[in-house]
């Protein structure tokens, strides 16, 4: 009778199990980092990567990981450092640096749009620090950059008025540290942006398309796909609009 009752107890422990494990995998997500690209996977800023059908969801708090006259007087003090650069004009601006929970969805496989749209005042894409792009205007009413660029770090970027921190032109940083050719990051329409040079020469607007690009194979996509290059001149990152067609951004 003992050992009945004993077996008896083990077998319903091992039901209780299998249903418990199998309540639990109903419960998983069909999402799986294994399924996120590895060139994605750069993009060492991100709190979180994962796929969510026919995206890349990627989500980050837009803080750079480097020093800025921007930290000052926040929680991250610790990575102030006065304006070292080389703008003589420099003049910080009264904003200060803030975190964010930013969530980019971006097309896993990006095409060509037919109808072009053009990008926004405000985040268009995040680089691989986590930091967002933004294009060659500056707000409110899409003006040059000619007097905001006198507020750029040591490094090209700025918070606007809410903190967020952007790049508008080359984030010195990564190219100082992934190299001038370097996968900068990727735009909200899911094609990469690749640094000022390539094959040892510096890239001219000449040699880009109106959207401020080309294509041809790439140490990342070596069967080939259209990427953006940032220049020295205007429109820096991104000229008359996305080449394909934008997924989302939400903070």
């Amino acid at each position: 009778m003992f050992k009945h009752s004993i077996f008896k107890t083990l077998f319903f422990v091992q039901i209780l199990f299998l249903v418990f494990a199998c309540k639990k995998n109903s419960d998983t997500p069909t999402t799986s980092n294994t399924q996120v690209p590895d060139v994605y996977k750069k993009i060492y800023g991100a709190t979180d990567i994962y796929v969510e059908g026919d995206f890349i969801v990627i989500k980050a708090n837009g803080l750079p990981d480097h020093k800025s006259p921007y930290y000052q007087n926040t929680q991250w003090s610790s990575l102030y450092q006065a304006y070292n650069g080389t703008n003589s004009n420099f003049a910080i601006n009264p904003n200060r640096i803030s975190s964010f929970n930013f969530t980019f969805k971006i097309p896993k496989n990006p095409t060509a749009s037919v109808n072009p749209s053009a990008t926004p005042l405000g985040v268009m894409g995040i680089s691989l620090n986590g930091v967002p792009f933004y294009n060659q205007y500056a707000g409110p009413n899409n003006q040059a950059l000619t007097n905001e660029i006198n507020s750029f770090d040591q490094y090209n970027g700025h918070p606007q008025q809410q903190g967020g921190y952007h790049y508008h032109i080359e984030p010195l940083f990564l190219t100082q540290n992934k190299g001038k050719d370097a996968l900068l990051g990727f735009l909200l329409d899911g094609f990469p942006v690749y640094g000022t040079m390539e094959n040892g020469t510096t890239v001219q607007n000449s040699n880009l398309d109106v959207y401020h690009g080309h294509s041809h194979a790439t140490a990342d996509f070596p069967n080939g796909i259209y990427h953006y290059h940032v220049t020295a001149n205007a429109p820096y990152i991104n000229g008359n609009g996305f080449y394909g067609t934008p997924g989302t951004v939400s903070q």
